[in-house]
């Protein structure tokens, strides 16, 4: 896992991997133990199993925005070359240095 200079997006980070181990853990649970079509618990389970993926997905959305705006192509061929916006990361990469060389 990467080492993150924003902590926010470190703390989605653990909290990704926190949330994965948790559905992990009730699905296991659900299938191991197994529940009853008309079991009480059963409408529960899937309430939670809902909350956990739809945080799941906001993590990783958070994750994927901040990498597209912070990462460098990692390809070095023309195509992808081209397809990158070059002046919005030199603008972006310039206003850093800047700031930290204050």
């Amino acid at each position: 896992m990467p080492v993150d200079s924003d902590s926010a997006i470190a703390w989605h980070r653990a909290q990704l991997k926190k949330l994965r181990e948790t559905l992990r853990s009730i699905e296991t649970a659900r299938f191991t133990v197994g529940e009853s079509a008309q079991s009480s618990r059963t409408g529960k389970t899937q309430k939670t199993i809902a909350e956990l993926e739809q945080k799941i997905r906001q993590s990783q959305h958070i994750i994927a925005a901040y990498e597209r705006q912070t990462r460098r192509p990692l390809a070095t061929d023309q195509r992808s070359l081209a397809s990158v916006s070059w002046s919005a990361w030199n603008a972006q990469t310039a206003h850093s240095r800047g700031s930290s060389s204050r």
